[in-house]
């Protein structure tokens, strides 16, 4: 189970003030985890928590909208390194749990929730099937065509909305699971790969 005298950081999505502080209280009673955010919602805050580099987010799942609670990959997108935690004191969906590494309950006490927490890094890092750890998002896919078309940093950013950081954090991803480092080995894969029309590179 992880757990190497490291200290985790926490960013907890909650619109309650009174539930996020106390589960604060409850999580930072061990000192190997520090919530180093409590927020209200994660729409207008994505960035911030980008930047935060948080080890687990734990969320509320009702503060998603319906239509997105399905999909949290596309929320969260540039994150792939931290575990999804959901916040349970209400009924939620059985499929819209399956998108989160564990589950927290309001009941919970302090020792359970410190365990599930370790769980959830255990779960985020464990070995999934391979085929579906390798295969590109579809925010990679797009990230990739602009590579390919000759675009830099910054002109991805401004086309698709997002910061040069979470641009970066794609382009490691994309790497990582091409296994192709040069922007000429990634602009033949996006060819190969039907993404994108040889007329269309620069």
């Amino acid at each position: 189970m992880a757990s190497n005298n490291k200290c985790y950081r926490i960013v907890i999505i909650e619109p309650s003030m009174i539930i996020s502080t106390g589960l604060r209280k409850l999580i930072e009673i061990r000192h190997d985890f520090e919530v180093v955010a409590l927020l209200a919602d994660c729409y207008h805050c994505v960035e911030k928590i980008n930047h935060l580099e948080p080890d687990i987010i734990i969320i509320n799942p009702s503060t998603v909208e319906p239509k997105r609670r399905q999909h949290l990959e596309e929320l969260f997108e540039g994150m792939r390194n931290a575990a999804l935690v959901a916040l349970v004191y209400q009924y939620i969906e059985p499929e819209v749990l399956k998108q989160y590494h564990t589950v927290i309950d309001i009941s919970d006490d302090s020792e359970k929730i410190a365990q599930k927490l370790l769980q959830s890094l255990d779960a985020l890092n464990a070995p999934s099937d391979a085929a579906d750890k390798n295969e590109l998002s579809e925010r990679e896919k797009e990230i990739l065509v602009s590579l390919a078309k000759g675009k830099i940093n910054k002109e991805i950013a401004d086309q698709h909305h997002i910061s040069v950081h979470t641009v970066i954090t794609h382009r490691k991803n994309i790497i990582r699971k091409t296994g192709i480092k040069s922007v000429s080995g990634l602009t033949v894969y996006a060819i190969l790969n039907n993404l994108i029309d040889i007329n269309e590179v620069e």
